[in-house]
């Protein structure tokens, strides 16, 4: 009930404050003498046009909020804690079968389910998690996605084995901000999300080379991780929301396009053409020629859009059980294993938030904010939840589209390439019984 009472509070107190602005306004024009009624007598007048539209403008975003957290609690959510087999041959291409076979938008149909069942594209959490040093792959998804994702992992990665959790790892710490303390980030694309980050195509992984020439993006992450201490933990969460275009019939108050025109737009924008103009390859005199480096970004960039897209943030976080031991060591390796996905003058991965802020003593004076910041931000990452705020602070960490491409790049199953001791595998690979095997006593012996 305490949410329902938080959405009406914030629902009736847009109309409240504009009820007592308009009291003071009547009061001071009638303290300087001014005759009121005919402005109040015109406003009540129009009260059947105005006010419906005010109610609605100041209610909206708290009811699509309201309903759509009310759809995602009547979707229950599982954990799957992933396996890794002693051997794997495939490239980071059979985890972007997976991100493509798992696209739900899951939008709604109609109004009524926009607004009244709050029907919206639900997150998946793609996660890596070092408790104490143990590497662990996570994937946490609503439970109706539960057994597609497990089918396609197995189909593309043989002699994996999933297991869901029966209690959620992240849900064994219970923050105490006496003996714990902790430091988060959110990881974002800092340029337009049309322009792609460095992929597994452009490491070479496309052209499936030997285990032992490859060059593998996650080594570093992982090796990272499994340094952490047994107090300590670093949880690494991928949150992805399958893009879809937004407007009035899916709960959205402003239209918003789909990346795929903002991609058409960049590649006309780097070209200097018309928008209605579709060849790449011509040439004008009054054109220059591009270059190589500008041929590569118009081809990655529409290699970008024609794959699905999640609407994506990243948060890294460390936590220590004892703050006494707090090691600030760990962050910097931590946020620098992703600059290795950045290519200059094209796109890069980096924090574009944190829970601590810059100038304390004038922001935090008393560290209220930085505690409450703390608990809220671990809460979110048990939720599986990613809050930007609203307005200025949204701005800069807002969630941005990845392709399934770039999404395999930074999280994917490992070959054995990593050999990192904390990073554990399957003893042996597991094998299907034969198909003839007999499962009885012939019939001589049945007798």
């Amino acid at each position: 009930m305490g949410d329902v009472f938080k959405v009406i509070f914030g629902a009736i107190g847009g109309p409240l404050i504009i009820v007592l602005g308009i009291l003071i306004m009547v009061f001071m024009f009638h303290t300087i003498g001014v005759n009121v009624q005919p402005i109040l007598a015109v406003a009540i007048a129009l009260t059947p046009i105005w006010l419906p539209f005010t109610l609605w403008y100041l209610t909206f975003d708290k009811w699509v909020g309201f309903v759509r957290t009310k759809f995602r609690v009547n979707n229950p959510r599982v954990t799957l804690r992933i396996k890794l087999p002693p051997e794997v041959f495939r490239s980071p291409e059979a985890m972007e079968s997976v991100f493509t076979h798992i696209f739900a938008a899951n939008g709604s149909d109609n109004l009524m389910q926009a607004y009244i069942d709050g029907k919206h594209p639900l997150v998946a959490s793609f996660e890596i998690a070092s408790i104490g040093g143990d590497v662990r792959f996570y994937i946490n998804v609503h439970r109706k996605l539960k057994d597609m994702l497990e089918s396609q992992l197995y189909a593309v990665y043989p002699g994996i084995e999933v297991t869901e959790e029966l209690i959620d790892y992240a849900a064994e710490v219970r923050w105490n901000p006496d003996v714990m303390d902790l430091m988060s980030f959110h990881i974002i694309k800092k340029g337009d999300a049309v322009f792609p980050i460095k992929t597994y195509i452009d490491f070479g992984h496309d052209k499936l080379p030997k285990e032992e020439e490859k060059f593998e993006p996650m080594a570093a992450l992982i090796e990272h991780l499994g340094k952490a201490k047994p107090h300590e933990r670093l949880y690494i969460q991928i949150l992805c929301t399958p893009h879809a275009k937004q407007d009035f019939k899916s709960g959205s108050r402003v239209p918003s396009g789909t990346w795929e025109k903002e991609g058409k737009k960049a590649i006309n924008d780097l070209l200097q053409r018309d928008d209605k103009r579709q060849s790449i390859n011509e040439e004008t005199e009054n054109r220059p020629a591009l270059t190589m480096g500008e041929r590569d970004t118009v081809t990655a960039i529409e290699r970008n859009i024609s794959k699905l897209g999640y609407e994506t943030a990243i948060r890294a976080m460390y936590l220590t059980t004892d703050k006494t031991k707090f090691d600030g060591g760990m962050i910097g390796p931590l946020l620098g294993s992703f600059k290795q996905y950045n290519i200059i003058g094209r796109n890069e991965l980096g924090p574009r938030w944190k829970t601590e802020f810059d100038y304390t003593f004038f922001e935090d004076r008393s560290g209220a904010k930085q505690r409450a910041r703390k608990a809220s931000e671990l809460e979110q990452l048990k939720a599986r939840v990613y809050d930007p705020g609203g307005g200025k602070q949204a701005a800069g960490h807002s969630p941005k589209v990845m392709s399934t491409e770039e999404l395999a790049t930074i999280y994917h199953i490992p070959g054995s390439s990593i050999i990192t001791p904390n990073l554990a595998r399957i003893a042996s690979k597991r094998r299907e019984a034969p198909g003839n095997l007999p499962i009885g006593l012939p019939p001589h012996m049945a007798q």
